[in-house]
C-alpha cells in the first residue's frame, strides 16, 4: 500500500470535515416508505424520491416476485448477446406510449442513459447547449463527445437565444435541459424551448428523472406541463425515482435516434441488462399510471399544502408547483445544525450545500411524495417551525 498516496486522501477528507462539507449516511432499517427507521426509531421521511409512493408498494412489490419466478433473477449479459427478454421489449413499448414517443432503449440507470447519449449522436461539427444546472449525469456525457460544448444561464431564454446565435455555424444544434431541476424544483420552460429551437432548427432533449409519472395533467412529465408534447426529440429518464424508485434509466424518442443508440451508445452495448425484477415492477408502475392518476393528484394536493403553509410560518422557499422545496438557509453549517435537530424530531430531511448546490446556497430539499398523508404533513410544518425558531432561521 503506498501510504503516502492514503496520507494525502485523509488529508483531503480533513478538509471536507473541516469545512463543515462532509456528508454522512443514516442507516434505514426499514422499506422505504413516508415512514422508516432510522436510528432504531420511526421517523418520517421527507428526502426520498418516492414522488408517487410505489417504491413499497404492494402491486409493485408482487409484480417484481411474480416476474423473478418467470424470467429469474438476472441475465449474466448486455442486450445485444443473450441479454433481451420479452419483457425488456414490452416495458421500452409501455415508456414509449406513456411519453408520446415512437420508441425507447432501456440503461441499468439513468447515469448511463444520459452518459451514453451524446457521444453517438453528435460530434465535432455539432453543438450542444446545455442549461447551467442541468445534472451532473448531462454534464459528464457532454464531456464524453466531442461536439463543441456552449452553456446558457440557468432557465434563462435571453441567453439561450445568444447561444444559438453564437453556435450558428454548427451542423447540429441540440439543447439539452432537465426537465425540473432536483435542487431547486424549477420547471423548464419548454414552450420557448421548443419555440426557440423551431426558429434556429435546433433539437430538444430534457431528462425526466424528477418529472416523469406525476407532472402533467397525467403524469406524462414537463413536455406535458408546458403543453409541448410531440415537440421533444430525445427524452431521457430513470424508473428509480417516481416510476417505481428501484433503478434502471432510459432514452426515449424518434426511432431512428433510438436505433443509433442500440447500435452505437456505450453503456447500453457493455452494461448488464436491466434485471427482469425491476423490469417487471416497473411494467406494473406505467399500467397503474396509466389507469388513474390518483397518485399524481395527491402528490400535487400534498405540494401546494405544504408549499402554502410553510411560506406562511416564514421560511424562504423557492416557488413553483414542484413537489421538490427547497427551504433557503445558505449556509452550510446551518443546514446541517437544522437538518440533526430535525431528525430529534422525528422528522428526516438532508442539508444540502457545496459542491452539490453552489456556495452560499446551502438548503434543506424537502421532496414530497403521494404516501405522505396529511398528518405527516402538519406534524414535519411543526417541527420546522418549532427548529426554525430556535435557531433564529424564522421569527
Amino acid at each position: 500500500m503506498n501510504e503516502a498516496f492514503v496520507a494525502r486522501v485523509e488529508q483531503e477528507l480533513e478538509g471536507i470535515q473541516s469545512a463543515g462539507l462532509f456528508k454522512k449516511e443514516r442507516i434505514i432499517t426499514s422499506e422505504q416508505g413516508a415512514e422508516i427507521m432510522v436510528n432504531g426509531k420511526k421517523v418520517l421521511n421527507f428526502c426520498a424520491n418516492n414522488y408517487l409512493g410505489l417504491s413499497s408498494h404492494p402491486k409493485v412489490i408482487e409484480a417484481a416476485h411474480h416476474t423473478i419466478d418467470t424470467h429469474g433473477y438476472g441475465m449474466s449479459s448486455v442486450r445485444f448477446i443473450c441479454g433481451t427478454q420479452d419483457i425488456h421489449k414490452q416495458l421500452e413499448q409501455k415508456i414509449s406510449d406513456f411519453l408520446g414517443t415512437e420508441d425507447t432503449i432501456l440503461y441499468v440507470a439513468a447515469f448511463d442513459a444520459n452518459g451514453g447519449v451524446f457521444e453517438p449522436l453528435f460530434g465535432p461539427e455539432d453543438a450542444i447547449i446545455s442549461d447551467a444546472l442541468n445534472h451532473a449525469s448531462i454534464i459528464d456525457g457532454v464531456r464524453l463527445c466531442k461536439a463543441k460544448r456552449l452553456r446558457y444561464e440557468h432557465n434563462d431564454m435571453a441567453d439561450l437565444e445568444a447561444r444559438l446565435k453564437e453556435s450558428a455555424d454548427s451542423r447540429s444544434r441540440i439543447i439539452v435541459t432537465d426537465g425540473s431541476f432536483s435542487m431547486d424544483g424549477t420547471i423548464a420552460q419548454l414552450d420557448r424551448i421548443c419555440e426557440l429551437a423551431d426558429k434556429y432548427d435546433a433539437i430538444v432533449m430534457i431528462d425526466e428523472s424528477h418529472s416523469s409519472g406525476f407532472l402533467g395533467k397525467t403524469g406524462r412529465g414537463t413536455h406535458e406541463y408546458r403543453g409541448v408534447m410531440g415537440r421533444i426529440d430525445i427524452i431521457t429518464g430513470t424508473l428509480g425515482k417516481a416510476l417505481g424508485g428501484a433503478s434502471g434509466g432510459f432514452t426515449s424518442g424518434r426511432k431512428e435516434i433510438i436505433e443509433l443508440l442500440r447500435q452505437r451508445s456505450r453503456p447500453y452495448l457493455f452494461s448488464n441488462t436491466m434485471a427482469p425484477s425491476i423490469v417487471g415492477g416497473s411494467i406494473a408502475v406505467l399500467d397503474m399510471l396509466t389507469a388513474t392518476t390518483e397518485l399524481r393528484d395527491r402528490l400535487e394536493y400534498n405540494t401546494k399544502y405544504f408549499r402554502k403553509k410553510m411560506t406562511e410560518a416564514g421560511f424562504d422557499i423557492r416557488p413553483g408547483d414542484h413537489p421538490i422545496v427547497p427551504i433557503m438557509l445558505y449556509e452550510a453549517t446551518v443546514a446541517q445544525e437544522f437538518a440533526s435537530k430535525l431528525l430529534d424530531e422525528n422528522i428526516y430531511v438532508i442539508g444540502f450545500f457545496f459542491p452539490v448546490v453552489a456556495k452560499g446556497q446551502a438548503r434543506i430539499r424537502v421532496q414530497l411524495s403521494a404516501a405522505h398523508k396529511q398528518e405527516h404533513l402538519d406534524q414535519a410544518i411543526a417541527a420546522f417551525t418549532k427548529v426554525g425558531k430556535q435557531l433564529g432561521v424564522i421569527k
